[in-house]
């Protein structure tokens, strides 16, 4: 029942291949998570009990941002992350950089109005032109 079946007549539960394929840590989070409108298959929403097939394209809502997986293999049960890695391949574009923000410069309460030289100071740690 469990099997790692290729064939294209073949097909699993949406909720047990998401959980299979380790995109949920519990069956209960994908089936709730297809109910909500999270997941989407081949660009219609996916409902727990819809058959999933192989080179099916997954799109799963994620806190992080949208994954993208096509299903290369078929699993009714959860094993090891390697072998759950081997039943989809991953099209998921990368996240972009993080923003590095400009350091915060505090003065000292009290000490009044920065002077000029202390305010090309605050500009050039800022990134400014000084």
């Amino acid at each position: 029942m469990g099997t790692t079946n290729s064939q294209p007549s073949a097909a699993v539960r949406l909720d047990k291949w998401l959980w299979a394929a380790r995109c949920f840590k519990t069956r209960s989070l994908a089936s709730a998570a297809c109910s909500a409108g999270h997941v989407k298959v081949n660009g219609a929403a996916g409902k727990a009990a819809k058959p999933v097939r192989v080179d099916d394209e997954i799109v799963v809502r994620t806190p992080v941002g949208d994954r993208i997986l096509v299903v290369v293999g078929l699993s009714e049960r959860r094993g090891p992350a390697s072998v759950a890695r081997e039943l989809y391949k991953d099209l998921t574009p990368p996240r972009p950089p993080k923003q590095v923000e400009a350091p915060v410069f505090e003065r000292e309460r009290g000490l009044g109005r920065p002077s000029k030289r202390d305010r090309r100071k605050m500009e050039k740690l800022r990134g400014g032109e000084y």
